[in-house]
């Protein structure tokens, strides 16, 4: 067993020899390299990533001392990437928990059998160095580590995702170095780190060794201030020296301009001051940030900085003096290979996606990110709350939420957090909010956390939602500069804004779980924020599905999540919650809040004459960089196009813009205007023709309908016992009186169904119906079945023929869910019509949906309709698509969710047709517009299914015609679904018909 002390059970011990936290950045030789941010440019820099000899040991009880000694061959051990996470390398499981701790709840006292890996590499020290201090940097390991160097020991680090520096200037020698670390699974800070992830472990982000002259700089707080009016500026470097020594400091615009420059002496502690005039100030809409090269005997260091100032103002949050919404997701570390080690194009790619659908902040839920990726933050221009690597979640199960957080032996522990995240964060324009942690409970220890972070930075706010009232937990919150809310209701959100008591804006940092088949609810809270000045925005929770890639048995890849790898607890597939898959594909969810909370609104003012009117709803910028892009479709066909390409619309503004089109007076066909507005140029996210946004209109051509003299055939009936016949001069349909349905639907000999249409109100639950799930199974809407009443021919005439039948729809067990009259009516064209009027049992809960479901035989692919698209669509998920005529496939219809679950359907349809790629199949129209999917999966199939891969693509075409299917919402977390999303209505008529038909005809 090795010889170490146990400090991962000391709440007195955080660290041992570890450096005092400090801001970052990375000492250059020059101006020119220092600008280029490449660390291995810096002669001062060796990166100490790559191979390393690993050695994992499920308990660190069997861990053999003596592994860090100079002398011990480890030629044998595994080799292991550094950067890397154990779990995703085959070291230990995947484990996925949400709020549960994975061990009991004992603080500080974790297992004994708790797992350690322990890792030895080799490294060169230049001799270039000789003379230098040197330290080594460890930017994230999980959850703790003892270090030694040349077989000493030089020190011991916990509080996983903050850097850990060493000076190792006394144990390191010119030329061949040995290092070797041991990692612990869990140390008494995973009580603090009980964060809604993957549970993974290992030295994750990168390690590294910086040389430093003997007098250097140690740390840099750069403090700038404006004037009241924002015409000046100062910028405070306040900087901590080792020794004392000549600074010198240069600020420089984008261009290359020096702005100002001042030389001092610095021993210990001092300050700098730069004079800036009429500065140019830092949003997130125009990130403008200027250079700060500061050189210091050998060194130059450089800071990216910018000029803004963040208030609140009579309860109104504001940037630079204006009063903005944040427009947010929640972002966890997550790569689907390699976990929480994150590579800089990976986070590029994220902020890149996130600009692209309009989103401007970002929570870095819930722990401080890799540095660089501020860096990239401050670049991109993105608002972000930082928050520091607390979450407690678990003692939630000891029904005391604030355990910890009152109990003042955990103090130290807290306020550690704090301060890591502070100072090393410290100089991004981008970080405007601080925020305390999450799910921990409130009292005496965040209080302390709070008042230090006022203390050492009064020029950004404060945010904490463990202190809301709800929690029961402390009353102080004066330290807290704003109100929070995970998920509260549209209802809440909109009584708090009117309530003049309410003296804080409200922060929304969780809201609308975009979980599956979701938000459905985005529209109705943005309605409420964008009215009210108390509401200063909103995070979606959250950015990315966090499945682990991996394969099954016979190689076929998917997306693990919680269970899939025996881990217990677990909580399932809680973890695929975001707005993207793991590989970054947009879930339709992401492009619905890109069209609500666009930067530009559209409204029609008169569209018969072409008056639109164009808001800039940017906070800062014009709409310079944007065209706009018009065209007119006639039942989906462009008949009109036009573009305006020099809009200057200042920010918060509106102009009524004249489009010039014409219109005729009367027409049969739809009209539909699209107003979209483009990039007109190159950005760091999007290229010249990206679309920001769209309008759309239906145009006020009135509506005459053609009069088709159309020759109805003679038809024939026969009822041969319950199987009745109707025969015309191209079709021969059969109807079973038995069960209420048709059993053969042709044209020119062509059968178009493979099975009795039926009457369907289950769909298979999303992951937002998980709340109410088991009482729709507990009423039996997932296994209701059709009885048949009474069913007969009436109304018989040359040219047409009526079926009537009463019916019911009910599951084993339980009292019919409804019952209905439907009337099939069957003409001489071979048209079906179908009138249904239905009954719900007024006791029982909205229905997920009601509808025809049908099955076209095999090759049926071709989807063709007008509505919605050209993605899926519902009743409360709508604003991203287009009204207009798509032409698809079945596949193509189809959203792959991780966890299968309804899908693809198609809100608002006038018409669709369902064919094989000759054009012969069906269409499908009625009086009022319907929703619609095609699939290869039945309801049934995908609520059994757990995963894409268990899924058996069926050959023939399911179809759901609905009259209405209820909305998504996001009650997976959030509020339940609103009354006006539900199919609620306790009595309701649906009238369809059904054309066999080839469409080229």
């Amino acid at each position: 067993m090795v010889n170490v002390t146990k400090y991962y059970e000391d709440l007195t011990v955080m660290q041992l020899n570890r450096e005092g936290p400090r801001a970052y950045y990375i000492p250059y030789s020059s101006e020119g390299t220092a600008f280029s941010k490449k660390r291995g440019h810096s002669p001062f820099y060796q990166n100490l990533n790559g191979t390393w000899k690993f050695q994992y040991y499920s308990s660190v009880n069997n861990v053999v001392d003596g592994f860090y000694e100079e002398a011990t061959d480890v030629s044998s051990w595994d080799d292991l990437t550094v950067p890397s996470c154990w779990q995703v390398n085959g070291y230990d499981k995947n484990h996925y928990t949400n709020a549960n701790y994975p061990f009991p709840c004992d603080p500080p006292f974790v297992p004994n059998e708790n797992p350690a890996g322990t890792y030895v590499t080799e490294f060169n020290v230049s001799e270039k160095w000789d003379n230098k201090s040197k330290y080594i940097v460890f930017e994230g390991v999980n959850s703790c580590f003892y270090l030694w160097i040349n077989g000493k020991f030089v020190g011991y680090s916990q509080g996983s995702r903050m850097p850990s520096e060493f000076d190792i200037s006394t144990f390191v020698q010119r030329g061949k170095n040995r290092i070797a670390v041991m990692v612990l699974k869990w140390c008494d800070g995973s009580y603090l780190e009980d964060q809604d992830i993957w549970r993974f472990s290992g030295i994750f982000r990168d390690v590294y060794l910086l040389a430093r002259d003997l007098s250097h700089i140690k740390d840099v707080f750069l403090k700038q201030t404006l004037s009241e009016d924002f015409k000046s500026g100062i910028l405070n470097c306040e900087i901590d020296t080792i020794g004392s020594t000549e600074i010198l400091t240069i600020l420089k615009d984008t261009n290359g301009n020096i702005i100002a420059n001042e030389k001092s002496n610095i021993s210990g502690k001092g300050n700098i001051i730069l004079q800036v005039k009429e500065p140019i100030l830092w949003n997130a809409e125009n990130p403008y940030l200027y250079n700060l090269f500061i050189y210091i005997g050998n060194e130059v260091l450089h800071f990216n900085t910018g000029f803004r100032r963040v208030e609140i103002k009579a309860g109104i949050f504001t940037v630079n003096g204006k009063a903005i919404k944040l427009k947010g997701v929640n972002r966890h570390d997550s790569h689907p290979e390699l976990g929480q080690t994150i590579p800089i194009n990976h986070m590029k790619k994220d902020l890149m996606l996130m600009k692209s659908h309009n989103i401007n902040t970002i929570r870095t839920s819930h722990y401080p990110n890799d540095p660089r990726f501020l860096d990239l933050c401050d670049e991109y221009g993105f608002y972000i709350v930082d928050e520091a690597d607390l979450e407690c979640h678990g003692v939630d199960n000891t029904g005391d939420f604030h355990m910890l957080t009152k109990n003042q032996h955990w103090e130290k522990a807290f306020l550690d957090r704090a301060i890591r995240l502070v100072e090393r964060d410290k100089n991004h324009p981008s970080v405007i909010i601080w925020s305390l942690g999450n799910e921990s409970g409130y009292g005496i220890n965040h209080i302390t956390m709070a008042k230090w972070t006022k203390h050492r930075d009064d020029s950004r706010l404060l945010h904490y939602e463990g202190a809301a009232e709800i929690y029961k937990g402390s009353t102080e919150v004066g330290c807290l500069d704003m109100e929070s809310r995970m998920y509260p209701s549209v209802q809440f959100i909109e009584e708090y804004s009117n309530k003049n008591e309410n003296k804080k804006p409200l922060f929304l940092c969780e809201y609308c779980h975009a979980m599956g088949n979701g938000p459905g609810d985005l529209k109705d809270y943005w309605d409420i924020i964008y009215k009210s000045p108390k509401l200063m925005g909103a995070c979606v929770w959250e950015w990315c599905d966090h499945g682990i890639k991996t394969t099954t048995t016979v190689g076929k890849e998917f997306y693990a999540y919680g269970g899939d790898f025996g881990d217990n607890p677990n909580d399932g597939n809680f973890c695929l919650d975001g707005l993207v898959y793991p590989n970054r594909q947009p879930h339709t969810g992401l492009l619905e809040l890109k069209k609500i909370i666009a930067p530009v609104k559209a409204l029609a003012v008169d569209l018969s004459k072409g008056e639109i009117k164009i808001t800039n709803l940017y906070d800062f910028i014009d709409l310079s960089h944007l065209s706009l892009v018009w065209n007119i479709e006639r039942d989906g066909i462009v008949v009109e196009q036009g573009e305006i390409c020099d809009l200057t619309i200042p920010a918060g503004k509106s102009e009524i813009l004249y489009l010039g089109y014409k219109l005729p007076q009367t027409s049969d066909s739809n009209y539909f205007l699209t107003v979209s507005f483009i990039q007109n140029k190159n950005t760091l996210w999007q290229e010249r023709g990206y679309e920001v946004t769209f309008e759309q209109f239906q145009l006020p051509v009135e509506k005459i309908r053609e009069t088709k003299n159309e020759d109805v055939s003679d038809i024939k009936v026969v009822q041969k016992e319950h199987l009745v016949t109707i025969e015309g001069f191209d079709f021969c349909h059969t109807f079973d009186l038995y069960s209420g349905g048709f059993v053969r639907i042709t044209k020119n000999n062509m059968n178009f169904i493979s099975a009795m249409p039926k009457f369907n109100i289950w769909r298979a639950p999303i992951d937002n119906d998980r709340n109410i799930k088991s009482k729709w199974i507990e009423e039996g809407y997932d296994r209701a079945v059709m009885h048949v009443y009474n069913s007969k021919i009436y109304n018989l005439t040359e040219t047409s023929v009526d079926i009537v039948l009463d019916f019911s729809l009910g599951g084993y067990s339980k009292l019919p869910i409804l019952h209905g009259n439907a009337i099939w009516s069957i003409t001489g064209t071979g048209e079906i019509s179908l009138s249904t009027k239905v009954k719900v049992r007024e006791e029982l809960l909205f229905l997920p949906r009601f509808g025809l479901q049908l099955q076209l035989p095999k090759s049926n692919e071709e989807v063709e309709y007008f509505g919605n698209g050209p993605h899926e669509s519902y009743v409360d998920k709508c604003q991203s698509v287009k009204k207009g005529r798509y032409l698809t496939t079945v596949d193509n219809m189809f959203e792959n969710y991780l966890v299968p679950q309804e899908n693809g359907s198609r809100y608002d349809t006038e018409w669709c047709t369902i064919t094989n790629e000759l054009g012969m199949g069906l269409k499908f129209t009625s009086s009022e517009n319907f929703s619609f999917n095609a699939s290869h999966y039945t309801p049934e199939d995908l609520t059994a299914a757990k995963h894409p891969h268990e899924l058996q693509k069926r050959k023939e075409t399911v179809i759901n015609i609905d009259y209405k299917i209820s909305g998504v919402g996001s009650n997976s977390c959030g509020p339940q679904l609103l009354d006006k999303y539900r199919l609620n209505e306790k009595e309701f008529e649906f009238t369809l018909k059904i054309i066999p038909l080839f469409k080229e005809d």
